[in-house]
C-alpha cells in the first residue's frame, strides 16, 4: 500500500554538503520523505545516501540548505530530543557492553522486564534473550538487538543505513520484515540501500541520488533497470 497522503516527514531544501577533499557529497539537494510507509535511498557508491541520512538526525550538518523534520528545521532541535524521536540503525550493529537488558535500558532506563520483552518481541527476538551478553550475539541478533533499542525510546521514525549489508539471507529477509511491519504500524521508515533487488521488495517510495543530487526521471528509471552504474 503507498504512504498516506499528509505533510512531509523530512524536507531538504538546496542541501549541500561538502567533504573532507572538497568535493561535493550533496550538492544543492531539494527533497521530500513522506510521514508513512518505507522510504528507499538508493543510488550508487558515493551518491551521498548515508549523509542525507545523517543529516535528517543531526548527525552532520549542511554547510548550507535546510534540512526540515515535520517541518521544523533540525537546526533549532535539540540533537538529543531529535535523536528520541527520530532512532536510526546503522549499517554495522553496535552493540554495548553488558547484557542486552543493559543495552535496551541506555534508551529507557526505567524500563522495566515487561517493557523490554515487548520490545524485544516487535524486533523478532525471545524474551530469554534479555539476559544475553550483548558480545555474543550473532550479527543478524545484534541488529535486531539494535534496531530494539532504537524502538525502546519510542521513536516517530526510524533511519536505517545499510542493515542488512553485513547480514545472511535469512536475517536480511527477518530485518525486511520487520521495516514493513513497523511501517504498516505507522513508524514511517527510511531505509538506505544500494541493492536494486531489496529497493522491489520494500519500497513503498524510492528517492534515487546520483552525485549528489536527486535523479530525474529518466535517470532513476535506468539506475532501478539496472542500467546506472
Amino acid at each position: 500500500m503507498p504512504p498516506a497522503a499528509g505533510d512531509a516527514l523530512f524536507s531538504l531544501e538546496g542541501v549541500r554538503v561538502t567533504g573532507p577533499a572538497g568535493e561535493r557529497v550533496l550538492d544543492g539537494l531539494s527533497a521530500e520523505v513522506p510521514a508513512a510507509g518505507v522510504t528507499v535511498v538508493a543510488g550508487p557508491s558515493g551518491a551521498g545516501k548515508t549523509t542525507l541520512l545523517r543529516l535528517c538526525n543531526r548527525l552532520e550538518a549542511p554547510d548550507a540548505g535546510v534540512v526540515r523534520f515535520r517541518g521544523d528545521d533540525v537546526a533549532g532541535l535539540d540533537p538529543l530530543a531529535l535523536r528520541r524521536r527520530v532512532g536510526m540503525v546503522f549499517q554495522r550493529p553496535t552493540p554495548f557492553g553488558g547484557t542486552v537488558r543493559d543495552n535496551l535500558r541506555v534508551a529507557d532506563p526505567a524500563a522495566d522486564d515487561r517493557a523490554c520483552r515487548g520490545v524485544l518481541a516487535r524486533a523478532g527476538l525471545p524474551p530469554a534473550f534479555l539476559d544475553r551478553d550483548a558480545s555474543t550475539l550473532s550479527g543478524g541478533e545484534a541488529q535486531r538487538m539494535c534496531l530494539a533499542r532504537a524502538l525502546m525510546a519510542g521513536p516517530e521514525a526510524l533511519l536505517m543505513d545499510e542493515p542488512t549489508a553485513s547480514l545472511d539471507p535469512a536475517a536480511t529477509a527477518g530485518l525486511e520484515r520487520l521495516a514493513r511491519d513497523l511501517a504498516a504500524s505507522g513508524i514511517p521508515v527510511v531505509w538506505v540501500t544500494h541493492d536494486l533487488a531489496q529497493v522491489r521488495r520494500i519500497a513503498d517510495r524510492v528517492l534515487v541520488l546520483i552525485g549528489g543530487r536527486r535523479a530525474d526521471e529518466a535517470a532513476a528509471r535506468a539506475f532501478l533497470e539496472g542500467r546506472g552504474g
